[in-house]
């Protein structure tokens, strides 16, 4: 079993930065490929950004060049940088762990409220 908490949600302004964390249980973190979704009212949840085990990222278009996803393997930890942000960047953010053959699972977060207003 997995746990993943995220933290770092709340109201920013347009234009400005928030990071989000995401802390994961488990000893073999470092071989997890984790992504960030997110959730709009009304909307599907759609992919944000990935990083792999090897830390390889792969970003939505929509968040390319503003957002940074990133890892820390000592901390168990996925970050995701938002700058320039958005209002249309307001969402419920997930913190995802990909499927993995060893254990047959993925694993979701409870997320975290972002809102971009002024």
């Amino acid at each position: 079993q997995v746990q993943l908490v995220e933290s770092g949600g709340g109201l920013v302004q347009p234009g400005g930065s928030l990071r989000l964390s995401c802390a994961a249980s488990g000893n073999m973190f470092s071989i997890y490929g984790m992504g960030w979704y997110r959730q709009a009212p009304g909307k599907q949840r759609e992919l944000v950004a990935r990083i792999g085990g090897g830390s390889k990222t792969i970003y939505a278009d929509s968040v390319k060049g503003r957002f940074t996803i990133s890892r820390d393997n000592a901390k168990n930890t996925v970050y995701l940088q938002m700058d320039s942000v958005k209002p249309e960047d307001t969402a419920v953010y997930y913190c995802h762990r990909e499927y993995m053959a060893y254990d047959g699972m993925d694993y979701w977060g409870k997320g975290t409220l972002v809102t971009v207003s002024s």
